[in-house]
């Protein structure tokens, strides 16, 4: 048995789909603010339990103005002796 679709049929498919878009669309600009602020909390939660450990590791001590600490001592690079021969050349036209 052979069906047709209907002039009908199709038109409230289309009906159906516009309104399913436009309704995303103004359902999407409603609670975009709200999406944007949870994903930033959330950012920020994940950046501060990362790097929020140095701040506890270190005691909240109150410095006086102009007093210097180090906290660390940087490593010195050494440079690699044996990385081969400088070779001087010319450009040729």
């Amino acid at each position: 048995m052979l069906q047709f679709a209907s002039v009908t049929g199709l038109v409230k498919t289309i009906l159906i789909i516009l309104l399913v878009y436009f309704g995303f669309k103004i359902l999407a600009r409603l609670f975009a603010p709200f999406l944007i602020k949870f994903v930033a909390k959330k950012a920020e939660q994940r950046f501060g339990d990362q790097f929020g450990g140095f701040q506890r590791t270190q005691p909240n001590q109150r410095k006086k103005e102009g007093e210097v600490t180090i906290d660390k001592i940087p490593k010195t690079k050494s440079s690699n002796k044996n990385v081969g021969d400088y070779v001087d050349y010319e450009e040729i036209d």
